[in-house]
């Protein structure tokens, strides 16, 4: 599903529905042998995939650098095309992460919490994987590898839509990671496609309740609201990333200017480069010109407030590209060299603006104080706060989980990057003697 896919969400054809339907059903009944089988065997496959995309990441390139070249022509802007580049690095990174993922504990089995019930009845609650997993997302095909690892390493089958702009690069992708699971003794419907079907194909991922066990898109906000919106399969929400740094008047100004330019322009199309810059009016005169300054040298414009814009503009920085912000700034994801700036009264006023126009994904504070860094790390309602470091670290492979299937904003069971025990749920097992209910 690409953006222009976003609504396409009607009713779906009837041939199409019953053939992914039929996927979903092969999936689960290869995904109940894959339960069976033992962490060993688990690493013995994921090591194979990465092997292979390692061989044949020539393969995958060239079926990529057709991807980027229609989609260069066709328009597509700077940020998503190098969401699309899955090049000969890019692969390799792809398959040290699988290898990361061989090295991580099995979450199936764990034992949750256990404990005797005072009749002797021993109770434990244990993760067991969740089954079909579906995945709905944009062109962002190393997304195609993450899943398949992750997926296999938790013990569920894999059920993808990876939108028409990196189709090839999708498809030669699972070519090598399905050859792999048949060499293996799998069956290769553990993780299938539906990008056959096109469009239709993920409206009746979405129609497919009972046969896709939960849904997960991952993308831009119209995609993930589309999904949210139409589907009837349980859907885990990622977010779309209107990120967040506030400069407090305790900030190390120096420490601030290079996690920001880090945060906004190490890779402007992705969901954790920051969007917004909130600085504290004490320091807001001596700060706000050494930071349009330094983003003005990286070629981002600036939307500013009426106070933020002031105070840049008296500076007469060479070169900058400085613009009002209207109310829809606030509450936009870029996803370019853009960034919005505001100038804010307190702390408070900050966590404030943060809670209501966030996406919940990531938000960081720039700060020496304490007390101010304790407020706001409680008070700041997103999946991931930091504290003096760059919002581009809510990653799952950062976070030491190999890979990820996305950012979750939600305050379910999956919050935040979503790696292995996410892609569990759980269930009891009673233990007995004989006891019965009185």
């Amino acid at each position: 599903m690409t953006n222009q896919d976003n609504d396409q969400t009607g009713r779906v054809d009837a041939q199409v529905f019953s053939g992914v339907c039929m996927m979903a059903d092969a999936a689960a009944r290869a995904q109940r042998a894959l339960e069976q089988a033992n962490t060993e065997a688990k690493n013995e496959l994921l090591l194979a995939i990465a092997d292979a995309l390692d061989a044949r990441a020539d393969d995958i390139a060239a079926a990529n650098a057709q991807d980027m070249q229609e989609a260069f022509e066709s328009g597509m802007d700077e940020g998503k095309l190098d969401r699309l580049r899955f090049d000969v690095d890019r692969v390799a990174a792809s398959a040290q992460g699988v290898r990361h993922v061989a090295t991580l504990p099995d979450p199936v089995g764990q034992v949750v919490r256990g404990y005797n019930l005072p009749n002797g009845l021993r109770l434990n609650q244990v993760r067991v994987p969740i089954g079909v997993i579906g995945m709905i997302y944009e062109a962002r095909p190393n997304v195609t590898v993450d899943v398949a690892s992750l997926c296999l390493k938790s013990g569920n089958a894999a059920i993808l839509r990876g939108g028409h702009a990196a189709e090839r690069t999708n498809a030669a992708t699972l070519r090598i990671i399905r050859d792999a699971i048949a060499s293996h003794g799998f069956d290769q419907t553990l993780v299938n496609t539906v990008d056959d079907y096109g469009r239709q194909g993920a409206t009746a991922m979405m129609e497919a309740r009972g046969h896709i066990d939960v849904l997960i898109p991952r993308g831009g906000a119209g995609l993930i609201q589309a999904v949210v919106r139409n589907s009837k399969v349980p859907v885990i929400e990622t977010g779309a990333g209107n990120v967040h740094i506030y400069v407090d008047r305790s900030g190390d100004l120096n420490k601030a200017i290079p996690i920001i330019l880090n945060a906004k322009t190490q890779r402007v199309g992705v969901c954790n480069a920051a969007e917004k810059l909130l600085v504290h009016r004490d320091v807001a005169e001596a700060f706000l010109p050494l930071a349009a300054q330094a983003l003005a040298e990286a070629n981002v414009v600036l939307r500013a407030d009426e106070r933020a814009y002031g105070i840049i503009d008296a500076a007469n920085i060479d070169g900058i590209d400085l613009e009002q912000a209207d109310e829809q700034d606030w509450d936009t994801e870029y996803l370019a060299l853009k960034m919005g700036v505001k100038v804010v009264d307190s702390l408070d006023e900050a966590i404030g603006h943060i809670n209501m126009h966030s996406t919940g994904h990531t938000e960081s504070i720039i700060a020496e104080d304490y007390s101010a860094i304790e407020r706001f790390t409680r008070l700041v309602d997103s999946a991931v706060v930091m504290v003096n470091a760059s919002t581009r670290f809510t990653d799952g492979g950062v976070f030491g989980f190999g890979a990820e299937l996305g950012i979750s904003t939600q305050k379910m069971h999956a919050r935040g990057p979503m790696g292995l025990q996410e892609m569990t749920t759980t269930k009891w097992i009673g233990y007995g003697t004989g006891q019965v209910r009185q």
